[in-house]
């Protein structure tokens, strides 16, 4: 049962304030007292911080977290869309590519939407609305270096605050601090076995510069998003992502011996040597807004924790710091805000404080975790030199079913509905053999292929300088 309304709140320390830890803090303050350890000193409002040097580049919300967003702080999409966002449908306004090089045909989901923007205006939205909980305190320029406890249990966490260090005694420690989470090392301190890891490397390297919206695209303009063919190497995609005050921000992409460099001369000319060059043409008289920020921390890593025997009561990993993907699927996020939603659903049914609670939300994070991670590997692990050990034969087997459910859905809009359900992380992964998709499959869509991006008269116009 959940801990009485009369007894002792619970204590709870998140390390990492970024978006997981954010969506975490606000998870358990129904719960607990939440003290957040962030080592950077937040900023007030949209600006960039050194703990989230990814933040430059391209960032949606699919329609998964979307939902998430709102079931777990109610009316947080509309803050966040007042705030500059946009909230586009998908594929109405998105003219995309798919890996197999045929477009998508555009039509209106009411079901499916996205939220576009900035990721530091995302960041400072979220950061508001959770801080501002009287239940949630925030400890920043804090790092957080161990454990404190045994292997059967943690009982808080070691930090370190300028010279000072000092232990943040805990009911529950959440570790939320992303890729470059200490976990695996602390774990082991602590007398418990390594963590098994896996990692698939695509070799992605991204590039993106921020342009001014050129001519009249400052406003509803479609987000273009051409798709890189994992078997084509080395394969190369882009996106331009409409986000807020008239900008675009516009990420290329290029696996190995076809990466996008620094270089800001050479960045349109780039994007004009994808497997569709719309992208270069609508940027090359568009207004640049910066130079070209540049990263290659795109591998696939995941921890499998919830696999571990023994598990500690007191402690559990959320987010990026189970598992990181490749930035181009854009699910980071959502997966954060629902791993929040799953540590929720546990604590109210399960005290807290109770025996086994953490392994209970390790496991239930792992379900969305393994949703994406399952999206991503499933493209990336074909590219050259991606993983140690060759495509199982369910992987292969696995990739050309779905290399034949988006060509079905790249013409048929119910195919596609059952596509998009799935990659959006609204639904699970049987969604795809629903009579949705299987019909239009075995049947054949008559529609044929697009050959060119789905680009309106109008819209083209309104790029013209």
């Amino acid at each position: 049962m959940p801990d009485s309304p009369t007894a002792r709140r619970p204590r709870a320390v998140v390390v990492g304030g970024s978006i997981s830890g954010l969506f975490a803090a606000a998870a358990l303050a129904e719960f607990a007292d939440v003290t957040v350890v962030e080592r950077d000193t937040l900023p007030e409002g949209p600006e960039p911080r050194r703990g989230v040097p990814q933040a430059r580049h391209a960032h949606l919300v699919w329609t998964g977290g979307v939902t998430a967003f709102d079931e777990l702080l109610p009316g947080l999409v509309r803050e966040i869309v007042d705030a500059g966002a946009h909230l586009p449908h998908i594929m109405g306004d998105m003219v995309s590519r798919a890996p197999n090089e045929v477009w998508f045909r555009r039509f209106t989901s009411t079901e499916h939407r996205i939220l576009v923007c900035s990721r530091d205006l995302l960041d400072a939205v979220v950061r508001a609305r959770v801080l501002g909980d009287d239940r949630i305190t925030l400890r920043g320029s804090t790092t957080a270096l161990s454990l404190e406890g045994d292997a059967a249990r943690v009982r808080g966490v070691r930090v370190r605050t300028g010279d000072e260090d000092l232990t943040l005694a805990a009911d529950l420690v959440v570790d939320a601090s992303g890729r470059g989470s200490q976990a695996p090392r602390w774990l082991t301190e602590l007398g418990l076995p390594q963590v098994t890891e896996r990692e698939v490397n695509a070799g992605v390297a991204y590039a993106t510069r921020l342009y001014r919206a050129p001519g009249r695209a400052a406003g509803a303009f479609p987000i273009v998003n051409v798709q890189a063919n994992p078997a084509k190497a080395p394969g190369r995609g882009g996106i331009i992502l409409p986000v807020e005050d008239g900008r675009w921000i516009v990420t290329l992409s290029g696996t190995r011996g076809g990466e996008p460099g620094a270089d800001a001369d050479a960045f349109a000319d780039f994007a004009l040597t994808l497997g569709d060059p719309v992208i270069g043409e609508l940027i090359k008289d568009a207004e640049p807004l910066g130079g070209v920020a540049t990263t290659r921390s795109t591998a696939n890593r995941r921890r499998y924790y919830e696999k571990m025997r023994p598990w500690p009561d007191g402690f559990t990993v959320l987010g990026d710091a189970i598992a990181g993907y490749n930035p181009v699927y854009g699910h980071g996020v959502t997966v954060a805000a629902q791993c929040a939603l799953a540590v929720r659903a546990v604590l109210r049914s399960t005290a807290l404080t109770a025996p086994g609670t953490a392994r209970r939300l390790q496991r239930a994070a792992a379900r969305p975790v393994g949703a994406a991670w399952n999206l991503a590997v499933g493209q990336d692990v074909f590219y050259p030199g991606a993983a140690t050990a060759p495509p199982t034969a369910v992987e292969r087997g696995l990739a050309r079913f779905i290399d034949r459910a988006v060509a079905t859905g790249a013409r048929s809009p119910r195919a596609l509905g059952a596509l998009l359900d799935v990659m959006s992380l609204s639904k699970p992964a049987p969604r795809l053999f629903s009579p949705d998709m299987l019909i239009p499959l075995l049947l054949g869509p008559r529609t044929p292929h697009l050959q060119d991006p789905p680009l309106t008269d109008e819209e083209r116009r309104s790029t013209a300088p």
